[in-house]
């Protein structure tokens, strides 16, 4: 090696996925020495400057004592921003178009099961009951999307395609091709009137844990219908099951919790107006990720700068 200071791959994964991103982040930077964190010997550990994190342990950070910087391989970074805000550590966090296109065929996806009633249809299958339901035109269904990011309009993008009519909420003013847009707690409110069903796709920070409470929950059309594929606690578990017992959403579709692997004791489980899914909507590719981390490092190595960084005050 020519010098540098070796990169530790920093996770508290198992050791088959260790295994697994090691040996993607080494075919896509051969000029980098890249360790897993256990590998390190004492000396190496006081050369790094920058890491490649998965979920690390911050015990095991701080025992890199001239690290200025970690990129996350993970577009979520809440949980890195709660272990390390007082750090004065940088963070780069995953910015992966093919992360994107995944997340908007998820969101097209169950947006289709919800808007052709399969629950509905299940339901009917098991009670070996055979009817047809009122078909509804695609542009008779308005979606809402909460998070106007990469993501948010990637998906955006999808569901119009699909004949949608598509709104969007971001907390600061945004402009989408073809997509009224909201901004402001006023502006929540009005997307929330007039969402058939509402896609939450936010990052997890103060301002949006328990955004969607019963007040909120309220606003939605009745019947509405709900997909979270952003991260649990940006809604209410307890007003969630209020409003699906009441009625007041018909259905909700849940990819993220509070607590994962979710408790198989979990309410959700057994709810009728509840599809569990176990945070598989849009899975990061180990190929293209590393790709991206790989190109971010080498400008590093050039310029000395550290891309993208995540402002932790804001928490994304």
């Amino acid at each position: 090696m020519s010098g540098k200071a070796p990169i530790p791959f920093v996770s508290q994964g198992d050791a088959a996925s260790v295994a697994t991103w090691l040996q993607a982040l080494r075919a896509a930077m051969p000029e980098e020495e890249l360790l897993a964190f256990s590998e390190l010997t004492e000396a190496q550990r006081a050369q790094c400057r920058l890491a490649i994190v998965a979920n690390p342990d911050p015990a095991q950070l701080k025992l890199l004592p001239q690290l200025q910087w970690v990129h996350s391989v993970w577009a979520g970074v809440e949980r890195l921003v709660a272990d390390l805000g007082e750090s004065g550590l940088q963070v780069t966090r995953l910015v992966d178009p093919r992360l994107a296109a995944t997340m908007a065929e998820a969101v097209l996806a169950w947006s289709l099961y919800l808007h052709r009633d399969m629950p509905a249809y299940a339901r009917q299958q098991r009670a070996a009951q055979w009817q047809s339901l009122d078909y509804v035109l695609p542009e008779q269904r308005r979606i809402g999307l909460l998070g106007l990011g990469a993501l948010g309009e990637a998906a955006a993008q999808a569901l119009r395609q699909a004949r949608f009519p598509v709104s969007g909420w971001s907390r600061s003013a945004r402009s989408v091709e073809g997509v009224q847009t909201y901004s402001g707690m006023d502006g929540l409110e009005s997307l929330l009137r007039q969402s058939d069903i509402l896609v939450c796709l936010l990052p997890l920070t103060e301002d949006t844990r328990g955004l969607l409470g019963a007040e909120r929950l309220a606003l939605l059309p009745a019947q509405a219908q709900l997909i979270n594929f952003a991260r649990g606690p940006i809604i209410d578990d307890a007003a969630l099951r209020a409003a699906l017992d009441a009625g007041q959403v018909r259905h909700a579709v849940l990819d993220v919790f509070a607590i994962e692997p979710l408790p198989s004791t979990a309410w959700q489980w057994s709810h009728p107006g509840v599809t569990v899914l176990p945070h598989c909507s849009a899975p990061t590719d180990c190929q293209t990720a590393s790709a991206i981390v790989a190109g971010n490092i080498a400008l590093y190595r050039r310029t000395g700068e550290i891309p993208a960084n995540v402002d932790l005050k804001r928490g994304y």
